[in-house]
């Protein structure tokens, strides 16, 4: 077998393989063996066709499967030869495909970038410091008596944050529009659900009260029939009811698991789920930072086979997420380009790391992260038996933990400061960045 390789990009490779016609002739002959065996033709028993018969009727298909077979066979003897890393399947283009000729054919394909994670010492990483303070669990506390908030019929004029029960008819120019009318519906003010003007206009109004307003629809509104459009609703006010938040009881803390240890027990419940929280929140923004670190200390070029891969993954996340009478592929790839470029390059950066530092998943810190998992669950053993049972989900656990102990990794090497924040700063998220 004859290989020769031209770089024909800096990760594309051409590579001419060769393949003497001795070989493929063994191989087309192997088949025809094979299929004298079993063959059934008319006027010979099985197993006693002449091979003449034989090669007349299979050699064609017999020669076809043997070429390609033997196309993908010498294609893997080939790169481990030259000891080239594809990523992704090949483009073959064959050269000569005569019987009774040597095969060559060109095989066109990229390879894994070649290269040395560095710069760990370039990161600049800022670590936030903070604690769960008896007022921040105080407001969790409020927050979750406003989550479970029940509203109570009153006779008095309505105030932001009230419910109003309304029926309304809305009208632009005189005609009545899609979606502009319901009965019974509920709609707290103030909660900012319909357009600019419409809940505005409701407060003061009581009960049996029917008010003419005009609200303008937003330039910017997703109904291009509607932007900017002056609309006129007539609202019937049916019930105004008040806000009651739930007392801090026993019949509360039961709606979230809690039976025993009255107030006491609850607070230290909540506070337990929000220390949980303080720090997942704080090792995803230390993990970003370290992301976006290796990403800006190591530019690599990547195959573009494996970017179009994961664009096809994010496009079936897509879907799924969203769903809609849309196939995956009708999805322009230019939305998802830039995303899978970032995950693509992370990972061969992480993967680089992992390998050249030696890593692999510490089994205490797998135990450990599967028990912190399994603390937000009534019955925390039976969770963790779970997962020790189940080979896929013990995997995903054992690469979450590789990926931590990469962040480790660089967080030894790297230029780390530690800040001191409120439990609200640490655990508000990021914000995306906005675009120009």
């Amino acid at each position: 077998m004859q290989v020769s390789v031209e770089s024909t990009s800096a990760l594309e490779r051409r590579m001419t393989v060769g393949v003497p016609v001795e070989r493929i002739e063994t191989e087309v002959n192997k088949r025809l063996q094979q299929t004298a065996r079993k063959a059934k033709v008319a006027g010979f028993r099985p197993g006693k066709v002449p091979m003449s018969v034989i090669r007349q009727r299979y050699e064609d298909a017999a020669r076809q499967e043997a070429l390609g077979d033997l196309i993908q066979a010498t294609f893997y003897e080939a790169v481990v030869e030259q000891k080239l890393n594809p990523a992704g399947s090949p483009a073959v283009e064959p050269k000569t495909f005569e019987k009774g000729k040597d095969l060559e054919y060109v095989a066109i394909f990229e390879v894994f970038p070649e290269f040395q994670v560095a710069g760990l010492e370039t990161i600049a990483i800022e670590r936030l410091q903070a604690d769960v303070a008896d007022a921040d669990l105080d407001n969790m506390l409020e927050i979750l008596r406003k989550q479970n908030t029940r509203f109570e019929v009153v006779e008095r004029a309505a105030e932001n944050g009230d419910q109003l029960n309304i029926d309304f008819a809305g009208k632009i120019d005189g005609e009545a529009f899609a979606g502009g009318s319901a009965t019974g519906s509920q709609l707290v003010l103030g909660s900012g659900r319909m357009i600019p003007g419409f809940e505005d206009a409701l407060v003061g109004a009581k009960a049996g009260d029917v008010r003419v307003i005009n609200p303008v629809f937003p330039e910017d509104y997703q109904n291009l029939d509607l932007a900017g459009k002056t609309a006129e609703f007539t609202v019937t006010v049916n019930s105004v009811s008040a806000p009651q938040l739930p007392e801090l009881n026993d019949e509360f803390f039961a709606q979230f698991g809690v039976k025993d240890g009255g107030l006491e027990g609850f607070r230290a419940e909540v506070r337990k789920n929000m220390e949980r929280e303080l720090r997942q929140a704080i090792k995803s923004k230390v993990k970003n930072q370290v992301m976006d670190g290796l990403l800006a200390a190591n530019p690599i070029e990547v195959p573009k086979s494996l970017i179009g891969n994961e664009v096809n993954r994010l496009r079936v996340q897509a879907v799924q997420q969203f769903g809609g009478n849309i196939k995956p592929e009708q999805l322009p790839a230019e939305l998802f380009e830039e995303q899978a470029k970032r995950r693509v390059v992370l990972g061969l950066i992480v993967a680089e790391v992992v390998k050249q530092f030696e890593l692999k998943p510490d089994d205490a810190r797998v135990r450990e992260m599967i028990q912190e998992m399994a603390s937000a669950y009534q019955e925390p053993e039976q969770v963790v038996a779970w997962y020790y049972k189940n080979d896929q989900q013990m995997n995903e656990v054992r690469s979450v933990v590789l990926e931590e102990q990469v962040v480790d990794t660089v967080l030894q090497k790297a230029n780390v400061t530690d800040k001191a924040v409120s439990y609200e700063e640490a655990v508000k998220p990021v914000e995306a960045p906005q675009a120009a």
